[in-house]
């Protein structure tokens, strides 16, 4: 039955998910950026492996930058603990590999090519690794059967599995059994992550639970992020600071009107607008929306602050360190697809805030559950919510606590991880 599938797979499904590439290539840059960033990939990855030393190797794949923070604190660790062991790092998505091309942890950081069984062997005769770390749920049949065919162990890191999942229909759920069964060790989120792999009946990978290394990440970028304030201290002073961090044009639908509302009443509110993209037609649909209501400036012209209201942020990278400066904090996204990371604010220990679509994650639930996080559905909720916690500094330190305490709390998967990988390292 296993062959079967791989016969259709690679002969069936692999060329028409190449049409459908070929095909999107002409209305979609990102595809055409992945396509373009792959060629000459084997060249490139000899190139650089011939000039890896001695050691150890570890093969990363992630699929995209997002799956890529829960793969930094175990390479870091790795790296700090076995400075011998070489780290190759590779990326599905063009976003992953353009924004991760200067990690300094990584001997080789390459895109993975598209997962034909052809590729599978060649990437793996010039890569040669000696463990090869799946993160989360990137995980391509053809390198990992073909992983298994040389006996090279494969782990999955960071794990999930919805309950739900379009994975447990029969047909797709037998195909799966078969790639899943063919790995070592998936090492996942939670209990319920664990469990729902059961529906596999898998028999070969050894299942077992060991948390999410998002949460050491964002403990450790919290901490890095503290020492470099973005904002200066006269700036911040006597001011309650509200930061809406990675929001999209639906978030700003629902936020700018409760957010204009509560300034008429608190003067002492200064609100940091952080957009997903920043692109400048958006800038200036924003500018647009403010101008009516409240003073605002760029964050790029801050050296001319004069007690606006409202800070526009038209730069990337810098959202954690305003974090750090906030009172309260909205996670964009939960308005339109889906919420984006809420454990970036709650680390620094202030309630975090955000609307409806937030089941694309397991944490704004568990924060909400706490006490540390609070879902508003529309403008009069996140005028309530947020006008509470502005005037009641009781109530904020609180959930603020309950919010740093929830993340505290489940740190610990880096360590845990490494305890796994450290026999596939002998």
């Amino acid at each position: 039955m296993r062959l079967l599938f791989q016969v259709v797979y690679s002969f069936c499904v692999i060329p028409l998910f190449w049409i459908a590439v070929q095909i999107l290539r002409l209305f979609n840059p990102k595809v055409r950026r992945a396509i373009t960033g792959r060629k000459g990939l084997f060249d490139a990855l000899s190139r650089q492996v011939r000039q890896l030393g001695e050691g150890k190797r570890v093969w990363f794949h992630s699929s995209s930058m997002g799956e890529f923070e829960q793969a930094k604190p175990i390479i870091a660790a790795l790296k700090q603990r076995r400075p011998d062991v070489r780290v190759i790092v590779t990326f599905f998505s063009p976003s992953g590999y353009e924004h991760s091309r200067r990690y300094p942890h990584a001997d080789i950081i390459s895109y993975i090519p598209f997962d034909t069984r052809r590729n599978a062997r060649r990437f793996l005769d010039i890569v040669r690794p000696d463990v090869a770390v799946m993160i989360r749920y990137d995980v391509w049949p053809n390198h990992i059967w073909e992983l298994q065919s040389r006996g090279i162990p494969s782990m999955i890191a960071s794990a999930t599995m919805r309950r739900q999942t379009e994975r447990r229909i029969p047909l797709i759920r037998s195909f799966h059994h078969y790639v899943y069964d063919a790995m070592d060790e998936i090492l996942t989120v939670s209990k319920n992550d664990r469990e729902a792999f059961g529906f596999f009946r898998l028999t070969h990978p050894r299942l077992e639970a060991i948390g999410d290394t998002r949460y050491d990440q964002v403990s450790i970028r919290s901490a890095e992020a503290r020492k470099h304030a973005a904002l200066a201290p006269g700036i911040l002073s006597g001011k309650q600071v509200f930061v809406v961090g990675s929001s999209w044009p639906e978030d700003e639908e629902v936020i700018l009107p409760a957010l204009f509302r509560i300034q008429q009443s608190l003067p002492s509110l200064l609100a940091i607008l952080v957009p997903h993209e920043p692109t400048e037609s958006h800038l200036e649909d924003l500018e647009r929306e403010v101008s009516g209501s409240a003073s605002f400036i760029r964050f790029s012209a801050m050296n001319e602050y004069s007690g606006e209201r409202v800070i526009i942020v038209d730069s990337i990278g810098i959202l954690m360190r305003l974090y750090a400066s906030a009172h309260v904090a909205f996670v964009g996204g939960s308005f339109r697809q889906g919420v984006h990371n809420v454990l970036e604010a709650a680390v620094y220990g202030i309630p975090v805030l955000f609307g409806p679509r937030h089941r694309n994650s397991q944490e704004p639930l568990m924060l909400a559950e706490k006490g540390g996080g609070f879902v508003v559905n529309d403008v009069d909720e996140l005028e309530r919510t947020l006008a509470n916690l502005l005037r009641d500094p009781a109530a904020r330190a609180l959930a603020g606590e309950r919010a740093a305490q929830f993340v505290r709390t489940n740190t610990g998967a880096t360590e845990r991880f490494l305890t796994n990988l450290a026999p596939h390292l002998q």
